[in-house]
């Protein structure tokens, strides 16, 4: 971690799945795909470790060379406002809050179960998605809902992402030259899971991802921002149950469900290009939603200094790109339509008359996780 040197990385897909299979790189070398079955998030893990000690290839001589590991969890409600050591008391705790994201919490804590019998006396940390969030003051946060449910339930934003928005956020801080408290930052995390942090003085002051990462903008498969009323309707006229809605509105609404096509934006793209409208609509939708938001976060920060694109569509979707800054000259935002055409590097895509400087960042959140871990650990 002196150099920040990535050893080895990769990707367990399919988990549970017929097809599964480990995506694994050593160094700068080429990629390899090993056809594992993975049939749990434990069995996936034991993979990943024998990877990394094969004597072909691997990089350990043994697991004993890890000092640490860092877990990823997206939600930490308000009882985790920083990255923390698993001890019995934080395991507990987690336990206690899975409901807060279960289509995430329950397999992050199987990732810890694994971890925890697989390399026992290693310290681990949770590195939390929403403690970046943790900033926002109160009338950001809190619901125009019956109080005594924020009270009783801690019904609230929380905002995601939380990690990836740190990172982007120094890092072009540091491309710039300026110190990130002296910066009025808009961050947009676009991906399958999308979402917009207003950054003031290097501090999140408002976030588009709610309670759950199912309000704010338009995503691959997730509705975003609705009229509440909505599902309610929908329960009665299709009798569709609380489940039922819930799997409607993570799973096959957002980019999905307004194309028909895919989730998946190349795809919805493509067949944009061939003219099917649903698609060429989705597109329009999703920028449009984006675009709103810029706009009231400029509002919230008084100004805007950076806007930063960053995560799977951020960093290699120059249309979606496009699509979202035209319009927003009027707040000093001009995109250079040569530079636009980047794809998943650092560069500054405005003009150079543009008041606002706009920048494709792609995002490091395994950096940010080591790094973390590293600080907690160093603390025991």
């Amino acid at each position: 971690m002196k150099d920040e040197k990535v050893l080895a990385k990769g990707l367990a897909e399919r988990i549970g799945l017929d097809g599964s299979r480990i995506v694994y790189q050593r160094g700068a070398e080429s990629k390899k795909v090993f056809e594992i079955p993975l049939p749990t998030h434990k069995k996936a893990i034991e993979e990943i470790f024998r990877l990394l000690v094969d004597k072909n290839d691997g990089i350990l001589s043994s697991l004993n060379e890890i000092d640490a590991v860092g877990h990823r969890v997206v939600h930490g409600g308000d009882k985790f406002v920083e990255s923390v050591l698993v001890n019995d008391e934080v395991y507990n705790t987690f336990k206690g809050i899975l409901d807060l994201a279960p289509l995430h919490n329950p397999y992050h804590l199987q990732g810890v179960d694994a971890c925890l019998e697989l390399m026992p006396g290693v310290p681990q940390v949770l590195v939390f998605d929403t403690s970046f969030h943790q900033t926002m003051p109160e009338e950001a946060y809190i619901y125009a809902l019956p109080y005594e449910w924020y009270e009783k339930y801690k019904i609230r934003r929380y905002g995601f992402h939380g990690t990836s928005h740190y990172y982007v956020s120094r890092r072009v801080a540091e491309l710039i030259g300026k110190p990130v408290e002296e910066l009025k930052i808009i961050s947009c995390h676009l991906g399958n899971g999308a979402s917009i942090t207003a950054i003031k003085n290097g501090k999140s002051i408002d976030t588009s991802m709610g309670y759950t990462p199912l309000e704010g903008l338009v995503m691959g498969t997730r509705c975003g921002d609705i009229d509440p009323a909505i599902p309610i309707l929908l329960m009665e006229k299709e009798n569709l149950s609380p489940k039922q809605i819930d799997e409607i509105l993570n799973k096959k609404s957002g980019i999905l469900g307004i194309s028909g096509v895919s989730s998946d934006f190349r795809d919805v793209g493509e067949a944009a290009e061939k003219g099917n409208k649903r698609a060429e609509l989705a597109l329009k939708v999703f920028a449009y939603r984006v675009k709103k938001y810029i706009g009231a976060y400029y509002a919230i920060l008084g100004g805007l200094d950076v806007l930063v694109f960053t995560a799977g569509v951020g960093e290699r979707g120059p249309l979606e790109r496009s699509l979202i800054c035209s319009g927003l000259e009027h707040l000093g935002i001009k995109l250079d339509p040569e530079k636009n055409k980047v794809r998943g590097e650092e560069l500054k895509i405005s003009t150079p008359d543009s008041k606002v400087e706009v920048w494709v960042i792609p995002t490091n959140e395994e950096l940010m996780i080591a790094r973390e871990t590293i600080r907690v650990v160093s603390k025991k």
